[in-house]
């Protein structure tokens, strides 16, 4: 399998991560225009799961290096399997909840809050499970990262108060409770994982692409509740139907799969960074997806568009204390 050779390469993989996970719910904007979030949902968590196979016979496959995928799933303890799958679990009810928030709040409110959120409970819980890298930095890191997250939501209520929109503020309690549910996942894969030893990885435990797969699985089944559930009871708006998903267009369908396997490829890669970076900064490196949201949701989908100088003054602030933060976090692996 092809396994991380050095630190470098690690810190610039899970930049490719955090520009993954931050650009992943483009397609769910570009769906959201006909097609509704639990509709897209469906496809989202069918193209990780597509991916998740592409990868493991490809990437985690080749080389000389620990086990190939299909030796390998076939000896992990099914302790490893059930805390892996757990992970895709915690994860989809995360994530569902935080895509209900980006399509009633906008990317640039949903991402900040909920995936900061996230990446500051995550960290302290990723660290002390398997401490890796200067605790002073990361940590340091962390708290402007707080601050930023704190801007964001000062910045989503002034935005929600000039435009009375009452739905932006229920987006911000979801992205709020997907935010902490979200921090808990990636502890769940890493366990099942030996990351001290990608080469020869210890007997029973998962490479980082056996791991992805199996918790991909765990998105994909536990779809057929969280989502059949939203389904029936949305947060807002009317009941969706099955029926309405089948009578989706090729092209509606293919962004969704096309968003599963832009979050799946930053997904395996910040695994397979975990063994050169440590659990804890390969996820907080990736985390810093909310900045690059924001991105997405100020200047391409004008999410902020007529707000007052002084919304735009925090979201600016807001991007420079989320830059400090991860420089930090990078400081704290080197």
């Amino acid at each position: 399998m092809y396994i991380v050779g050095s630190y470098t390469t690690a810190v610039l993989l899970c930049i490719v991560t955090m520009l993954c996970w931050g650009s992943w719910a483009n397609t769910q904007k570009l769906a959201g225009k006909s097609w509704r979030f639990e509709l897209f949902y469906w496809d989202y968590a069918i193209g990780i799961l597509l991916f998740s196979i592409l990868i493991a016979f490809t990437m985690g496959s080749i080389g000389s290096g620990g086990r190939p995928f299909i030796k390998d799933i076939a000896q992990v303890r099914f302790s490893n399997v059930l805390s892996a799958f757990l992970g895709g679990v915690i994860f989809n009810a995360s994530n569902i909840l935080l895509t209900a928030a980006t399509s009633i709040a906008g990317m640039a409110v949903a991402f900040p809050v909920g995936v900061g959120l996230a990446l500051v409970i995550g960290v302290f819980i990723n660290y002390f499970s398997a401490p890796k890298g200067d605790p002073l930095f990361l940590f340091a890191g962390v708290a402007f990262v707080i601050v930023a997250i704190i801007c964001n939501g000062i910045a989503a209520g002034k935005n929600a108060k000039s435009n009375d929109n009452s739905n932006s503020r229920k987006g911000l309690i979801l992205a709020i409770i997907a935010g902490v549910l979200m921090s808990l996942f990636y502890r769940f894969v890493a366990a099942a994982m030996d990351l001290n030893n990608f080469e020869m990885p210890a007997k029973g435990m998962a490479t980082p692409y056996t791991a992805f797969f199996i918790f991909s699985l765990g998105v994909f089944l536990s779809n057929f509740i969280f989502n059949t559930l939203v389904m029936k009871h949305p947060f807002v708006g009317e009941p969706v139907s099955y029926k309405q998903y089948f009578g989706g267009t090729f092209r509606i369908h293919l962004v969704g799969l096309l968003g599963g396997c832009i979050w799946g490829l930053g997904t395996v890669l910040s695994y397979i960074c975990a063994g050169k970076a440590g659990a804890a900064i390969s996820y907080a490196l990736g985390q810093g997806a909310p900045m690059i949201a924001a991105l997405w949701g100020v200047f391409i989908w004008k999410e902020f568009k007529g707000s007052s100088k002084s919304t735009k003054w925090l979201i600016a602030l807001m991007f420079i204390l989320f830059i400090i933060g991860l420089s930090l976090v990078v400081a704290a692996g080197a």
